[in-house]
């Protein structure tokens, strides 16, 4: 994470291992309490599962950010990210991209890319709307929901989560700002006239995952359509250049990222 000062220390923040149905509606805890078979019940629906971060010694209602993963897997390095940007005054939920498919995280570059290949597109955007209407949904027993801006919504993802990223800023309607780091841009122009918020994207220049004709016409695209689009590349970097266990990690290019996207972000979000 960048090392300006930030709102929290790492000592302050904590977390929640959270589990909801993928509808985005939710039972509250007085439909469990006249429920007796609540607890055994099996699912009807496929539930997303997840982290949540926060910080513990505030009153503060606080905005959001959903973390996307890369292809690996909720990682230990993709945790350490989300901790680092509660540091910064956000509740940040990163869901289990891979939960409809076991939940699995890897080191090896192979699996990795069958994960990617076989996660469905549709039911992980599903899955992603479901977190901010979790984070929306202040259940009474939550006490860490409470303290949420509502619609106080932003996304980032890196590689892998930087694709459902671009594709989420186009899905959510009600979502203020995204942030892609790395990740490829999706075909046709439909993406990027219809994005709902202004996006951020963020690539390599080496072997970049997009070419600069693609990246081109996505932001005269998104123009066009009176959308807001930034562009940052990083000459020196090749596309991992965001996590720490690839051989393509540069520290700094990480730092420079999340200090543009937290600038980029803090200017749209709603604050409490």
């Amino acid at each position: 994470m960048p090392q300006q000062e930030t709102a929290y220390s790492l000592d302050q923040i904590g977390y929640t291992l959270v589990r909801f149905n993928s509808t985005g509606i939710f039972e509250t805890h007085k439909d469990r309490m006249v429920d007796p078979y609540a607890e055994t019940r099996m699912h009807k629906v496929p539930q997303v599962e997840g982290i949540q971060y926060a910080p513990q010694v505030t009153e503060k209602i606080l905005p959001c950010l959903v973390l996307l993963h890369d292809q690996w897997g909720l990682t230990a390095p993709i945790q350490d990210l989300a901790k680092g940007l509660a540091c910064h005054g956000y509740i940040v939920l990163v869901p289990n991209l891979y939960g409809r498919i076991g939940g699995m995280v890897t080191a090896n570059a192979e699996v990795a890319e069958a994960l990617m290949e076989k996660l469905n597109v549709q039911q992980a955007l599903q899955d992603i709307n479901a977190c901010f209407e979790y984070l929306n949904a202040n259940l009474t027993e939550d006490t860490l929901l409470e303290r949420t801006v509502r619609n106080g919504h932003g996304v980032i993802g890196f590689g892998m989560g930087g694709t459902l990223a671009i594709k989420t800023a186009a899905h959510r309607r009600r979502l203020q700002a995204a942030v892609a780091i790395g990740g490829k841009l999706p075909d046709g122009p439909e993406t990027a006239q219809g994005l709902y918020c202004p996006l951020m994207l963020q690539q390599a220049g080496q072997t970049p995952q997009c070419s600069a004709e693609e990246l081109e016409y996505f932001c005269h695209t998104a123009k066009e359509a009176g959308k807001t689009v930034e562009l940052q590349t990083y000459p020196e970097a090749s596309p991992g250049f965001w996590y720490p266990n690839s051989p393509n990690y540069r520290a700094s290019e990480l730092e420079a990222s999340l200090q543009k996207s937290l600038d980029f972000i803090g200017t749209l979000i709603k604050k409490g």
